[in-house]
């Protein structure tokens, strides 16, 4: 069966180019990936995003966007796209255990969270080392925890963790902040929230039952020092999941594909929305915004075709 339109990934983007798409009769089906609902499962309240006066939980929000989404015709297949094909057409959409065929496609596989590629990351994920404090928060109650990062996003972590653990070190390698004003002054005022900077991880000090602390570089004098904690979470970025999509699209150096006129990209009738095409805003809300224009690009995509 050829779909008119297959939306691969989940979140804000996907999900609202979904209830745009099926509102206009196209009965569009979307892979939702290995993390329905993207970033914002991950996150606790979402304050900014409108129509929710007291705030938000983020999985609260995607919850009621997919049953949105699915009220209004949208079907959800939870699947992992692993290969596309859009020389041929219709275009071919190869996922874990089928394969399907759409005449339009709209990315929206968001981004995953980048880690520090520390001596045994891997075999410490999950035992101490964590991208994601709304998830793993809470098995540290009442201990002490690192965050690492300079953004927004790791002054959400630590202020998040700082309601749940004894005490949260700020690690970061600069004395500047990418992080909003408000967010980094929020974190500052935090009692419980202490900055070490300019520090960097050499590597974790991992014990018998995981993460038992990081071994810290001063940046300045090159000295380094033991800081024992008991879960250290990472908050330095993001890597734009684009690959498979880079034969049929133009990415920019860090791998965000790039769109023209609001989210068509180089293929005729592959279009982009969300975080995997915004390098700049990374909101929920214009995430949202650039689904609807998708959607709608994508309905008039099918229109020209007859």
């Amino acid at each position: 069966m050829t779909h008119d339109v297959v939306i691969i990934g989940t979140g804000p983007a996907g999900l609202t180019a979904a209830i745009y798409a099926a509102r206009a009769g196209h009965n569009p089906v979307i892979f939702a990936g290995l993390q329905h609902g993207g970033q914002l499962t991950t996150t606790t309240e979402v304050e900014n995003f409108p129509g929710f006066a007291e705030g938000i939980m983020g999985p609260k929000l995607m919850t009621e966007m997919t049953a949105q989404a699915e009220r209004v015709g949208a079907k959800i297949v939870y699947d992992e796209v692993i290969r596309v094909d859009f020389d041929v057409r219709p275009f071919k959409i190869t996922t874990n255990s089928e394969t399907a065929q759409a005449h339009t496609v709209i990315i929206s596989t968001g981004a995953t969270a980048k880690t520090l590629g520390l001596p045994d990351e891997a075999a410490l994920m999950g035992r101490g080392l964590s991208t994601c404090a709304t998830c793993d928060g809470f098995f540290y109650k009442g201990k002490k925890v690192a965050v690492v990062g300079g953004g927004d996003s790791a002054m959400e972590e630590a202020n998040y963790l700082a309601k749940l653990c004894s005490e949260v070190y700020l690690i970061h390698r600069r004395d500047e902040f990418k992080a909003s004003k408000i967010m980094l002054e929020r974190a500052k005022a935090n009692p419980k929230i202490k900055f070490m900077i300019p520090f960097g991880i050499e590597r974790p000090i991992a014990g018998s039952g995981g993460l038992e602390g990081v071994v810290l570089k001063n940046l300045t004098t090159g000295k380094t020092e033991d800081l024992r904690v008991d879960g250290l979470f990472m908050a330095i970025g993001h890597k734009p999941n684009s690959d498979i999509f880079k034969p049929w699209v133009d990415t920019d150096d860090h791998g965000y594909i790039r769109v023209k006129e609001f989210t068509k990209t180089k293929t005729p009738g592959v279009f982009a929305a969300g975080d995997i095409a915004d390098p700049v805003f990374k909101q929920a809300i214009t995430a949202a915004g650039m689904g609807c224009q998708a959607a709608i690009q994508a309905s008039r995509y099918l229109e020209d075709m007859h």
